[in-house]
């Protein structure tokens, strides 16, 4: 049994080519898909926060409104960028998110990636203060999206995989009772229709991608998956990093709008999941 939610970035622009033109678009759309992929039986809805960019920027007031009209699912970020953050004013948040979803918030954290703004961060005033540093490892759950820092030259999937046995290896180490929460993100998509073999038919991104970050260091950026059922299934099966995972987050294109990303969630809970084992 897997846990099986969306992540969605909340990408907005005012082309005619876009179903999510501005950020009200955004904030509206991703409320009225994560009720439509509860209905559709998913577990989460998951929102990555970027900011200075046509992205989502402002979680809280999203995951509390996600959370006022869902029951089940579990709402959270993939992830916020803590050098934005005042911690106790995110924390007096998320804590109202959380009680307004009935305890269901998942709330994930990072140090952030290369921003659009060169220390951005610094012009919202939280600046951690002398001889602190704005990271922390305390018996936290791990997230792993689909960038990695390239370190051996090997698949996303081969490296991503032994990242979360490390994990496990140091969570068991440090002697924490629970058992951790692992979750990884991938882009998938069953090809249903003539709209999914428009889309994400054509191969363009079957093989993993090489690029650089801000820092100059070299990331290895993950594949997408895009076949009929049957041949996804057969792909799915060889990457480690989802079969270590108990919770996968399907990457969905928001622009395309709330129907068709509704349609791509439902085809992968009904004809790719159960063949995984994963339902």
């Amino acid at each position: 049994m897997k846990k099986i939610g969306f992540l969605s970035f909340g990408h907005w622009t005012p082309s005619p080519q876009s179903q999510t033109r501005t950020a009200s678009d955004a904030l509206l759309q991703s409320i009225e898909l994560a009720v439509a992929a509860e209905e559709l039986g998913a577990d989460g809805a998951f929102f990555r926060v970027h900011h200075y960019a046509r992205q989502l920027g402002s979680p809280f007031p999203l995951l509390a409104a996600v959370g006022a009209r869902t029951k089940r699912i579990e709402i959270g970020t993939a992830v916020v960028d803590m050098r934005y953050e005042n911690p106790l004013y995110m924390a007096e948040d998320a804590g109202a998110a959380d009680v307004i979803s009935g305890g269901r918030l998942q709330l994930g954290i990072s140090r952030g990636s290369p921003e659009q703004v060169i220390d951005g961060w610094r012009y919202f005033g939280y600046a951690p203060p002398e001889g602190e540093t704005d990271a922390a490892k305390v018996g936290m759950n791990l997230q792993s999206s689909t960038l990695v820092y390239d370190e051996t030259g090997e698949p996303l999937a081969v490296q991503q995989a032994n990242k979360i046995r490390k994990f496990r290896e140091a969570w068991k180490a440090a002697g924490h009772p629970r058992t951790p929460r692992i979750s990884v993100s991938r882009s998938i998509f069953a090809l249903m229709d003539d709209r999914d073999r428009a889309y994400f038919g054509r191969g363009g991104e079957s093989e993993d991608s090489i690029g650089l970050l801000g820092d100059g260091r070299r990331t290895v950026f993950g594949r997408t998956y895009a076949a009929e059922p049957d041949a996804l299934v057969e792909q799915l099966k060889g990457d480690e990093a989802i079969a270590e995972a108990d919770t996968l987050l399907l990457t969905v294109p928001n622009q395309l709008g709330v129907d068709y990303n509704a349609h791509v969630i439902e085809a992968i809970l009904k004809h790719v999941a159960p063949a995984m084992g994963w339902r």
